[in-house]
């Protein structure tokens, strides 16, 4: 899935980088807690946790919406539902970073972040010959399967890797491109807090509009003719998600923000076998932050120039200075 050799090495072990049976085993280690059922029963820790996140955000008024809205939530989660040990923490969001960037050509990014892709990888390999992971966690489940034999125990710091890079910059870019627009288009904003049931189909306008996985690579594994064009087998294809979901072929007026279109088949989460095994904890996340603010937030207004991360497949805000204006009523 990388577009060099290096990171496609150390992805080895991973349900990306797998097909067929040994995809579907190494998925099914992990999938069960991702589930509708699982994640419904998520529902209320996230609600309460994205109430206590938005409380702090209303005290400070003025926020970075990255760090103390869009990373809150996530970090909050994820972490522990993995079962990542606390002295491994400071340095997630950082090497989840650098595995993406990892991913892309050979540039000056993927170079560099090929360092922390290793560091997390090393850190995941302690953890497992420690087994210190949380009991009961995703973790937990993984080093069991090795201990059944249903996965190789060289297989578990990569499989213990494999939903937690994933699912923090990419949930990080859907809030954070979420409160950027919504502040742009205060009008969309005020359409949330009057019709709530709204917000799901938000979230996937926002994945269409930002897609915060810009494109994954993938190798042809047999001769293939896509509109016209030939693609051999052995040839290395990016399949890019961004320009799929702003195809004017696809979608009327595709560079318009709008939550009232049909947004539902936006590519953002990936399509097949190979979709997002979480995008159901992604789309709550999300949606439950969005339906926290709508309760408590009037409006967004820019409070300074936002920067985007600069990633090889990332697409999200590295900082975005927001000011929050409490609904009536609320306080902040």
């Amino acid at each position: 899935m990388a577009l060099n050799p290096v990171a496609n090495r150390l992805g080895r072990g991973t349900t990306l980088n797998s097909d067929g049976d040994e995809h579907a085993t190494k998925r099914s280690v992990l999938a069960h807690r991702l589930t509708p059922k699982a994640v419904r029963k998520m529902k209320a820790a996230v609600e309460e946790k994205a109430n206590s996140i938005v409380d702090a955000a209303l005290s400070k008024q003025f926020v970075d919406g990255v760090d103390d809205l869009a990373t809150a939530l996530p970090m909050s989660i994820v972490p522990d539902l993995v079962g990542w040990p606390e002295d491994g923490r400071e340095d997630l969001l950082r090497w989840a970073g650098a595995t993406f960037d990892s991913l892309g050509p050979v540039n000056r990014h993927s170079i560099t972040a090929v360092k922390g892709a290793a560091e997390m990888l090393a850190f995941s390999r302690r953890v497992v010959r420690d087994r210190s992971v949380i009991p009961g966690s995703m973790g937990d489940d993984v080093l069991k399967a090795a201990d059944d034999n249903k996965i190789q125990k060289s297989e578990c710091p990569a499989l213990m890797i494999d939903y937690l890079g994933p699912s923090l910059d990419t949930t990080i870019g859907a809030i954070s491109g979420a409160l950027d627009l919504f502040a742009r288009h205060p009008e969309q904003w005020q359409a949330i807090r009057q019709d709530p049931d709204l917000i799901p189909n938000a979230i996937n306008e926002v994945v269409r509009y930002e897609s915060p996985i810009r494109a994954f690579s993938r190798r042809a594994i047999r001769d293939v003719e896509i509109d016209g064009s030939r693609i051999p087998k052995g040839a290395r294809v990016l399949v890019v998600y961004a320009s799929a979901n702003r195809d004017e072929r696809e979608w009327d007026n595709p560079d318009a923000f709008d939550i009232t279109r049909d947004a539902a088949r936006q590519l953002g989460f990936g399509s097949g076998v190979h979709g997002c095994a979480g995008q159901g904890l992604a789309r709550l996340e999300a949606q439950t932050m969005l339906r926290v603010l709508a309760q408590r937030v009037e409006k967004f207004v820019p409070a300074g120039t936002p920067v985007r991360a600069v990633n090889n497949v990332i697409h999200r805000y590295e900082r975005l200075p927001l000011k929050l204006v409490a609904a009536e009523g609320t306080q902040p």
